[in-house]
């Protein structure tokens, strides 16, 4: 059997279960479609919430931005997870005791206005149409591959696929969906790279497998990276090259983003107590580690690998011939992934061999003309592209890569459906039901959630076509605007009585408005390629890159509220007793003196 039709195989059997629940928990009525009836159980919520967080830039983009960069990237792991910490101390438990259906529902009623409300649907939509881009990138990667299509045709089937499944389906079938899909994902993840974690250590579990020995070499596995890259002319894979103000800046916007997401936090609204919500948070985070662990030493060991391929005798003898790339089975990834326009060689001399290095450092300058090369060789790699041809790379069995098909699909198909439910409900029940038309009835306001669904997705497969980034730089866009948005909110309307209505307006506004411009002013007029004024190579504020300002946007968020508030109306006695009946457990007295 050839490997176009295993990877049929995994996905189609995949889809038919997606859509398969999809019927089977079809939502009939809006309490099952925006919080699946409050009826999930605190480990499936976790699972769920687990698919729903490790989205195509988790799966799909995370370890190849690391393998590329090193150390430095690393930021993404402790960003995300760190946001969880925050998530399940300082707002699942509160936002599920206060029995709303929505962020924005909670922050219109918070602070008694419908315009913190809209304002708050705006910063909604804003963020999670600028995550499900990434989502689409990683739709037309894993597609346009495994399908054997142009990235344009993956990116469109899967549009289609994600409409099928989420439209109906709701939250209930969402999240049931999200569960098969979280086994999926996590088997096609954790396996290649026990596979890989075998063949270059021997040791069965990568995460100690890449501080183990490099069997070929005898060396330690990172030391003898280290000596690879660096003789290639890139930078240390295990030190901190980067600018530390703008490393912590990173941190910190996707840590309090992950905190401020709003299809993420939607998921502690379906589980039945408010204890279960924090549990729902614990879980998670036990899901989440079993690919996070392993994230560090696929991208280490695909980087090696790669390496390896492209100087099979060593970094001081010959390149890979383009003979060899061409007939040679073990090469038979870089002509399948070059099918999609995801990966590009050229021989730019024209001495039958491909040279990969870093034509940019002053030290391969010097080797390149003793040697008559014109430059790096392999012109594109598409860090997205890393993990699902890993298993190729590596020369695995078919129905692991079928399975890795499989499983990148899902954590892209798997977010997507959790942002675009977000988004739904933001523009049925926040905006059409909360302000437009209060007397719509149920069967209206379906409706209007699906029809708002399936614009969104039309909206986010067009921008998916020519996205700002690799699928986690996209991503990371997204969290900068929930961090400079919606987070400081939740956080001053859960913990603080000063904070009024006009104060919260002002404060999402300017933190979302200053972001939005600063990454607009580096990635492009909204997204439009060749708009830009900076890059982040260059930023136009010190080492401050577009994904990094979330943070700053959340400072100007939270500076501007309480300054606007501390000048306006006192918030009402009515909403205080609100907020602090919220927070304080209920039958907690004050303290007795014995």
């Amino acid at each position: 059997m050839d490997q176009f039709t295993i990877n049929l195989l995994f996905v189609g059997a995949s889809f038919a279960l997606y859509i398969g629940i999809a019927i089977w928990a079809r939502a009939g009525s809006t309490s099952e479609f925006y919080a699946a009836g409050r009826g999930i159980h605190p480990v499936t919520n976790g699972m769920a919430t687990a698919a729903d967080w490790m989205s195509a830039a988790s799966f799909i983009s995370m370890a190849g931005l690391i393998a590329f960069t090193g150390y430095d990237n690393s930021t993404f792991l402790m960003g995300w997870t760190g946001g969880y910490v925050l998530l399940a101390l300082l707002l699942a438990p509160y936002l599920r005791k206060f029995g709303k259906y929505t962020v924005s529902e909670f922050i219109g009623d918070r602070f008694y206005s419908q315009s913190a409300r809209i304002v708050a649907v705006i910063a909604l939509l804003v963020a999670s149409i600028t995550y499900v881009i990434g989502q689409m990138t990683g739709v037309g990667v894993a597609f346009g591959r495994f399908l054997e299509v142009s990235n344009t045709a993956g990116l469109l089937i899967g549009a289609c696929v994600v409409f099928a499944y989420a439209v109906f389906g709701g939250m209930k079938g969402v999240t049931y969906t999200q569960v098969a899909q979280y086994c999926v994902l996590i088997m096609a993840y954790t396996i290649p790279a026990i596979f890989i974690s075998l063949q270059l250590t021997g040791n069965p579990i990568p995460a100690l497998g890449l501080f183990g020995e490099h069997q070929a070499s005898g060396e330690p596995l990172l030391q003898k990276l280290d000596q690879i890259v660096t003789e290639l002319g890139f930078k240390e894979y295990t030190a901190h090259h980067g600018d530390t103000f703008n490393m912590v800046l990173f941190t910190l916007s996707l840590m309090i983003g992950t905190a401020g997401l709003p299809h993420v936090i939607m998921r502690f609204f379906t589980v039945p107590r408010v204890a279960d919500a924090r549990w729902s948070a614990g879980w998670t985070l036990v899901f989440i580690a079993l690919l996070y662990l392993t994230a560090p030493a696929v991208g280490a060991m695909a980087r090696l690998n790669i390496t390896d391929m492209m100087w099979p005798e060593g970094t001081e003898a010959q390149a890979v011939s383009v003979e060899t790339i061409e007939t040679d089975p073990q090469y038979d990834w870089m002509q399948t992934w070059a099918q999609t326009g995801l990966l590009g060689w050229e021989d730019k001399n024209g001495d039958g061999r491909i040279q990969y290095y870093n034509d940019a450092s002053p030290e391969m300058q010097e080797r390149a003309e003793a040697n008559g090369w014109e430059g790096n060789e392999l012109t594109n790699f598409n860090r997205d592209i890393l993990v699902l041809a890993n298993p190729e790379i590596a020369n695995l069995p078919g129905w692991v890569i079928g399975l890795v098909a499989a499983g990148g699909l899902a954590a892209a198909l798997s977010t997507a459906a959790g942002l675009l439910l977000a988004i739904s409900s933001a523009v049925s029940h926040d905006l059409i039901k909360g302000s437009i038309n209060p007397q719509i009835s149920e069967k209206g306001e379906l409706l209007s959630a699906r029809i708002a669904m399936a614009a969104a997705i039309v909206v986010a497969t067009y921008l998916g076509l020519n996205p700002p980034g690799f699928a986690a730089q996209t991503v990371a866009l997204a969290f900068g605007l929930a961090a400079a948005s919606i987070f400081p909110a939740l956080m001053m309307g859960i913990f603080s009585t000063k904070i009024n209505n006009t104060g919260a307006v002002a404060g999402m506004l300017a933190g979302l408005i200053t972001t939005v411009i600063y990454i607009f002013l580096h990635k492009g007029w909204f997204f439009i390629p060749d708009t830009n004024q900076f890059t982040d190579a260059d930023p136009l504020l010190g080492t401050i890159k577009s994904t990094s300002f979330g943070a700053v946007g959340a400072a100007i968020n939270f500076a501007t509220a309480y300054i606007v508030a501390s000048m306006t109306k006192e918030t009402p006695q009515e909403i205080k007793d609100l907020v602090e009946s919220v927070r304080i457990p209920r039958g907690a007295g004050a303290a007795q003196d014995h």
